[in-house]
């Protein structure tokens, strides 16, 4: 127990920077393949294989990687914040218990205390991201991250930087509730049936744990991924096609119907299977080394 609600500020390091870590691999593996999705979220194309195709005869392969700068450091940031703040929840839940581990119920309440954390540095970091995805190589608006922060305070202020906040906050309550939740209880199924301690875990046990964990999330909070990608793309002011997240529900619903709050799946979970299990590898390895 004493190990479980260890809250010096070292332990809370090394939670940091085994996140941060986590959080660059995921951008890495995953950044090809949100592309794809964003611009099939967003209308540009109707299949990943066309989406696919079109970008890298007109684009080149480096139109893969647009718009990877923020989130390079946005995510690691992200993916930091998520873990820090998943184990102190965890560490605030076992304090005022006699268990050794979290319920369920229990893991569910620090995933989604950790999205919620992280959800003020996801959104903007999200929407440069998809600006800079949805934009064609023949109607250039931003030259990069810098300058579409600049001319989007510059025209909307703070609300066009935080455009979408409250979808973001609530897709990442849900995804990150049910993607700690899953990994933590695949984790200790493993040391349950083996008889293991976590550390013994071979590191593709934890990958595959961590792949899992990945198509659960995205299962479980892609409709609410879906209207966040149509409201952070939209244009600004008389160029908007919604007013809200509520709106852009209403007009998915009509004109797509529920299949309209699932495309881009495929690819969605094509990405979540390498980048979860990347994600929580290299993170239970970073906090292995790290003591």
């Amino acid at each position: 127990m004493a190990d479980s609600v260890d809250s010096s500020l070292s332990r809370k390091l090394k939670d940091t920077t085994a996140g941060f870590v986590g959080g660059a691999v995921q951008v890495l593996i995953g950044q090809p393949f949100d592309l794809v999705k964003v611009r099939l979220q967003t209308g540009q194309f109707r299949t990943p294989i066309e989406a696919f195709r079109k970008t890298l005869a007109a684009e080149g392969p480096l139109a893969f990687y647009k718009g990877t700068a923020s989130p390079l450091i946005g995510v690691g940031v992200c993916v930091s914040v998520q873990f820090y703040a998943f184990h102190d929840a965890r560490r605030f839940f076992l304090s005022r218990t006699n268990r050794d581990s979290l319920s369920l119920p229990q893991f569910y309440l620090a995933g989604a205390v950790a999205g919620v954390a992280n959800s003020p540095i996801a959104g903007p970091v999200e929407q440069l991201r998809i600006l800079l995805q949805t934009q064609r190589y023949d109607a250039k608006l931003y030259d990069g991250p810098t300058d579409a922060i600049r001319k989007i305070y510059s025209a909307q202020g703070l609300p066009g930087i935080f455009r979408g906040q409250t979808v973001t906050l609530l897709r990442e309550a849900q995804a990150y509730g049910l993607w700690f939740l899953t990994f933590e209880y695949l984790m200790q199924s493993i040391q349950n049936l083996r008889g293991v301690k976590r550390h013994d875990i071979p590191a593709w046990q934890v990958a595959g744990c961590g792949a899992l964990a990945g198509e659960v999330l995205w299962l479980g909070s892609y409709p609410l991924d879906v209207i966040k990608s149509k409201v952070q793309s939209d244009g600004f002011g008389k160029d908007a096609v919604y007013k809200g997240a509520i709106d852009a529900a209403r007009k998915t619903f009509n004109t797509a119907g529920l299949s309209g709050f699932w495309k881009g799946l495929i690819p969605t979970l094509l990405r979540a299977t390498p980048c979860s299990a990347g994600t929580f590898m290299s993170v239970e390895l970073t906090m292995r080394l790290l003591g």
